[in-house]
């Protein structure tokens, strides 16, 4: 079997594609269902300090998933012979990949807005009460990501199906 080199970058691609996908949207998953009870059940009240450095070294992993998804991302539309164009939604296949690039936009857009804007206004904030609702806050965009991303799994399925 000869491997030629568009080959190579393609199953490159696909590789760090499904990888990102894992370390962000597991990420996402294991913070919310594992990290955030846990530690609420051992340390109660404490229990931020720990979600605090859980997230100061997850977010770096995250950051990184999202820059090598959107160079995979475009690099696996552009070898797909389904992709039609940016814009152009001549079949099913490029429709279902854009809608799921706008939840993945979206993703980000949550992702960067809880990391650079809503955290650092929850540990200067001095009202308990105020803190307390940014805090809610920033759960529910968890919350909201962990749904966006159970749909961009859903439609990364109906995009392979789309491809047989």
């Amino acid at each position: 079997m000869e491997v030629k080199m568009n080959d190579l970058i393609l199953i490159t691609s696909y590789w760090l594609h499904l990888l990102a996908t894992v370390v962000w949207i597991g990420g996402i998953i294991f913070i919310l269902f594992i990290a955030i009870p846990s530690s609420r059940q051992v340390l109660g009240a404490e229990a931020g300090k720990l979600m605090g450095e859980i997230s100061k070294r997850f977010t770096p992993l995250a950051n990184c998933s999202i820059f090598l998804l959107v160079i995979t991302g475009v690099a696996l539309a552009g070898f797909n012979k389904q992709f039609s164009g940016i814009g152009l939604f001549e079949n099913n296949w490029t429709a279902t990949l854009f809608l799921k690039c706008i939840l993945v936009f979206g993703m980000v857009i949550i992702h960067f807005y809880r990391g650079l804007i809503l955290t650092p206004r929850i540990g200067k904030t001095e009202s308990a009460s105020e803190k307390v609702s940014l805090q809610k806050l920033s759960l529910n965009l968890v919350k909201v990501n962990f749904g966006f991303g159970m749909l961009v799994l859903l439609f990364s399925g109906i995009l392979y199906l789309f491809n047989t």
